[in-house]
């Protein structure tokens, strides 16, 4: 039988079909023992496959939970080879470009290996789901053949460069940023200068400072296109992040001539490696070593770097293909044309909200929406032919899990919009409200807490049947949901904002998601919003309805949800998420005690044993409920400005969180004391620890325990109370533990 390895073999790149050779013996060392897991694990992430999480075999699609076709079972803890379970394979789109044979061959992919769905991420990657480690490299030289490429997709590298997908039609752009992502993304991948990170490392670039397409702000290293008398260039920001704790980046240089950007990445990668946390992970980002060394001084170690970087020849090389770049429409268009308005209420939706007017006149970019980022191996198929028919082979992914056509004519939208309709394609709402962006949560992700596609999909789901009666001032709004703390659904920017935690009531665990407000979306996603309360999974539509009706009713002239939000106050936004926190009893709600799309109900086991277990319980809710009470107090001491008041709440939080852990196993224990037994008996015996990595938050008390308060201003203080929330988050997380721990012992 002909391998895929010489079928394609004159199609790879060389150094592509070696890499990927190599790889493959890899895989074939590890399984007979001559290589440690340990290496193996680094090696199969930066060539893009992840383990993935597998609870029952099912996937939630926003619908219905669907089976699917592999054996039932638990999670399996600790999995990472992906020897047992299907892992997943992501899938490096550069400034999320795609050509419709590269659609094709993702398409093919997702029928012949995964579960048939495609996935787009909020880095414009694809991901396949429930791949094997077996089929990997046959997936890759597929890949490799139309120059697609999943080194670095994960792993302590350079992940995917991502840009706006906008970039050369947009109408408020200083140039087009596309051919300067590519440029960067030839020069980075697999260059010897990033090989020594201790974590991964984020670009992005952006043609407009006001928009959000680029998202500079959360970034590692994010360029902004400028003009400076007549001449291309970009500012550069530096270390930011989203994460578990946000960090806004900050502007490293105003002006950087366009030919001078591989050289400043090289040079700051250089910095990063030698400079950059290698053991503690939780603090290898570079935004942590910005933080360490201040803006000022991280400039001028730059500085310094850049006179010892050595001119590379592909300075020039790409510099040229830069200056080659061209994008070219298929079709002619009517220059004076503009979309009809036909009395069909579907498709006038649909050009209302998917259709942006090019700077070229006569041209549109049309957005396909994607609920919940997936399409299917079939659809995607299809979508390739009519972006070869409509837009000239010019597609693209975007930070929204949507995809783009481009230099798509006027005249032609009637037609498309029939075609895309037939395939399931045609729905309107994309960049609104109803376009909710969710990462996979508990469906895949091993660190997921709670079913954030299952609330996406539901909060759709419930938008989609009110559109025709939405408010125009809310159509605008951002919803974002992740399933654990780490913002991979970006709720940091959104104007409302989820992440997935879990409670402990009466015996069971109750998934919940705090609550973010005030993020924003725009400025290159401008400010980052903070978690104001814990609300039952199952609430979270109500809340979204109170939210956004109080604003429509309430909002001053046209004053945006931002605004509103902070005219509003912390404590009024309190008081309205508090009355969706409370969990009625099972007996009365049992569906309260399963998530989203998840049947399954989270018990600790019977707890009638006896009335001390109760009282332990109500003292331990008593005493995280004050943690709570004084983390907000810290919340409303930031908004007045008084950044000591509120180091000291966030200080409080953390202490007496810590102190009711501490309780459980030592009612004893002195005031004065409470952070040595925490460390003692929480974290040298890593009772804190869990596969969440959430060890990292017992390290926040404990710095601030050792340090002492942080600096007196807004990011500092904003980061602090950042920290105590997730501490009081982890500590809940590691008392259900104990519970269910005493339960299994009892029984």
């Amino acid at each position: 039988m002909i391998s895929w390895k010489q079928v394609l073999a004159d199609a790879m790149p060389a150094e592509w079909s070696a890499e990927i050779d190599q790889f493959e013996a890899q895989i074939a060392l590890r399984k007979q023992g001559k290589v440690a897991e340990k290496l193996f694990t680094e090696t199969r992430l930066r060539r893009g496959a992840y383990g993935q999480r597998y609870d029952n075999g099912k996937r939630y699609d926003g619908e219905k939970t669907q089976q699917l076709p592999y054996p039932s079972g638990e999670l399996t803890k600790g999995v990472e080879t992906m020897w047992d379970a299907p892992g997943m394979q992501r899938i490096k789109i550069p400034y999320g470009g795609m050509t419709p044979a590269q659609m094709r061959v993702i398409a093919d992919l997702a029928e012949e290996y995964s579960d048939g769905i495609a996935h787009v991420t909020t880095r414009q990657d694809f991901q396949l789901h429930f791949i094997h480690i077996d089929d990997t490299p046959d997936i890759m030289r597929r890949l490799a053949a139309v120059g697609l490429t999943t080194r670095e997709a994960c792993g302590n590298a350079v992940r995917n460069i991502t840009a706006c997908p906008r970039a050369g039609c947009c109408k408020t752009e200083s140039f087009d940023v596309t051919p300067y992502s590519q440029s960067m993304m030839k020069f980075l991948l697999g260059h010897r200068d990033t090989m020594d990170f201790g974590r991964k490392f984020k670009i992005a670039f952006s043609g407009c400072r006001e928009e959000a397409c680029g998202l500079l702000a959360i970034h590692d290293l994010g360029f902004l296109a400028v003009m400076r008398d007549g001449q291309r260039g970009f500012e550069a920001y530096i270390g930011g992040g989203l994460g578990a704790v946000p960090f806004q980046a900050k502007l490293l240089y105003e002006f950087v001539p366009h030919t001078e950007i591989l050289k400043l990445a090289q040079a700051i990668s250089r910095v990063f490696g030698r400079l950059g946390e290698k053991k503690q992970r939780n603090k290898a980002r570079i935004k942590f070593l910005v933080k360490k060394l201040g803006i000022d001084e991280f400039r001028k170690v730059v500085d310094e770097e850049l006179k010892a970087v050595p001119h590379d020849l592909r300075f020039d090389t790409l510099a040229a293909e830069v200056a080659a770049w061209a994008e070219t429409p298929g079709t002619s268009a009517e220059p004076s044309r503009r979309p009809d308005v036909t009395g069909d209420d579907d498709y006038d939706r649909w050009i209302s909200t998917n259709i942006y007017p090019q700077r070229q006149e006569g041209y549109n970019i049309v957005t396909i929406t994607l609920p919940l980022g997936d399409l299917s191996g079939d659809q995607l198929r299809r979508l390739a032919d009519l972006t070869s028919k409509y837009a000239g082979d010019n597609a693209r992914t975007t930070v929204e899990q949507n995809i783009v056509l481009r230099w798509v004519s006027t005249i032609d939208l009637p037609s498309l919009y029939a075609e895309l309709k037939e395939i399931g394609l045609s729905q309107s709402g994309a960049g609104t409200i109803i376009d909710v962006v969710s990462c996979p949560g508990t469906d895949t992700c091993k660190l997921g807490i709670a079913s954030s596609r299952g609330l996406a999909g539901e909060l759709r789901n419930r938008l989609m049947a009110q559109q025709t009666t939405l408010d125009q001032s809310i159509k605008d709004l951002r919803i974002k949901i992740s399933g654990c703390f780490n913002s991979c659904g970006q709720h940091h920017v959104a104007d409302i904002g989820f992440y997935g935690n879990s409670r402990n009531i009466a015996g069971y665990t109750v998934p919940h998601f705090q609550v973010v407000l005030g993020g924003k979306w725009c400025d290159n996603g401008g400010s980052y919003g903070l978690a104001i309360g814990s609300v039952p999974s199952k609430r979270i539509p109500a809340l979204v309805e109170t939210l956004t009706s109080r604003y429509v009713a309430e909002r001053s002239g046209d004053e945006s949800f931002q605004t509103y939000t902070t005219r509003l106050g912390k404590k009024a936004l309190k008081e309205m998420v508090d009355q969706f926190t409370p969990v009625p009893p099972h007996d009365q709600k049992p569906e309260f005690y399963s998530d989203w799309g998840d049947p399954r109900e989270f018990s600790l086991g019977d707890m009638a044993a006896g009335e001390g277990a109760g009282e332990v319980v109500d003292i331990a809710m008593l005493g995280f409920s004050q943690a709570e009470s004084n983390a907000f107090e810290a919340h409303l001491a930031l908004e007045a400005g008084d950044y000591a008041k509120a180091d000291e709440y966030a200080y409080r939080a953390m202490q007496k969180a810590a102190e009711t852990l501490v309780r459980q196993v030592n009612r004893d224990a002195e005031a004065d004391a409470i952070g040595d037994e925490f460390r003692t008996r929480f974290m040298d015996t890593e009772r804190f620890y869990d596969r969440f990595a959430r060890d990292q938050f017992g390290n926040y008390y404990l710095n601030r325990i050792a340090g002492g308060p942080v600096a007196a201003n807004a990011e500092a203080t904003h980061q602090l109370i950042e920290e105590a929330q997730l501490f009081i988050d982890a500590a809940h997380a590691c008392h259900i533990r104990m519970q269910q721990e005493q339960v299994k012992v009892e029984a």
